[in-house]
């Protein structure tokens, strides 16, 4: 193998793991406060959606990312009104906006089918990624250094700082931080909210950078494979990382099999090896932890009552 191949071989295990990362980096955050929000498919449609038609429609591939953010984070705050302040199932209301973003991309996508728009480019100068081993820590798109920098502050934001600690307590046990003064509810719906905004990222990610064009059902179920992450990687970002890239790299071993005509199996199993590998050896990571206490929160998907 040429290092050339390897290098490219490379750079597609990061850009097939890069929205996998954020998006579950969001709901590892908001699992953390308690909440279960199984919306995250939905969240990342609605941001691929908003963050392409704002790309076309202004010529900013950037202000459509941050658009994307927006709006997703907007239809998390409908998830949160329904499931923190009027105490709905949240396994039903996510899937309920898992449905609902579906549906509502696909309509606002109609007119931008068939159209193609600019990418969100490089970080450094193309000039520094001619080498290609320098094109391997130099050449990708900036939400690949992102998510990699989000990775590292979630994992600090949730170990070392008091307002992650809060919302840990949160999620641990609401009534007893209730009872010594913890805002038990606005620290979940910030939680929810930048769970929304890192799936509109990640949904971005696809429209702006993968496939610089709107089809639907762009995400192709990649929002369930980062809940998923979340759980098989104990809550643990470095871990999650590992599962990100894990999925990224099996899904480059399967297009590679596909382009060499690889045809000894079926290629529907070849499509399902990435979810596959992900699941069995995220899972038997989490089996050296037999014996130990769960690491998932213990108020988990429960709705919280103040006590009055």
């Amino acid at each position: 193998m040429t290092t050339a191949l390897l290098v490219s071989i490379l750079m597609t295990v990061a850009a097939a793991a890069t929205p996998i990362l954020i998006a579950a980096l969001g709901e590892l955050v908001v699992e953390k406060a308690g909440v279960l929000n199984l919306g995250v498919e939905g969240m990342m449609l609605i941001g691929a959606v908003t963050g392409f038609a704002v790309s076309v429609t202004t010529g900013v591939p950037a202000l459509g990312a941050i658009a994307a953010m927006g709006t997703a984070a907007a239809a998390s705050l409908i998830f949160a009104y329904l499931t923190l302040t009027l105490t709905a199932n949240q396994v039903a209301t996510g899937l309920a906006l898992t449905i609902f973003g579906t549906g509502v991309s696909a309509l606002a996508g109609a007119p931008f089918v068939g159209i193609t728009t600019g990418t969100l480019g490089l970080l450094f100068p193309p000039a520094l990624a001619e080498d290609p081993m320098l094109r391997l820590v130099f050449g990708h798109s900036p939400l690949v250094y992102l998510a990699l920098i989000l990775t590292a502050a979630v994992w600090w934001f949730l170990k070392h700082t008091r307002a992650g600690l809060v919302l840990r307590a949160i999620g641990e046990s609401d009534s007893a931080a209730h009872s010594i003064g913890y805002p038990v509810l606005r620290v979940r719906y910030l939680a929810v909210l930048f769970g929304g905004a890192m799936a509109g990222l990640a949904g971005s990610y696809y429209s702006l950078v993968l496939t610089p064009m709107w089809a639907e059902r762009l995400t192709a179920g990649r929002g369930w494979i980062a809940i998923a992450l979340v759980v098989f990687a104990s809550w643990r970002p470095g871990r999650l990382a590992l599962g990100a890239y894990l999925f990224g790299a099996v899904l480059t071993l399967e297009l590679q099999a596909k382009a060499a005509g690889f045809s000894m199996l079926a290629p529907e199993f070849l499509s399902s090896l990435p979810y596959l590998a992900t699941i069995l050896v995220l899972a038997l990571i989490s089996i050296g932890r037999k014996g130990r206490a769960t690491a998932a929160p213990a108020c988990l998907g429960q709705p919280f009552r103040a006590s009055t």
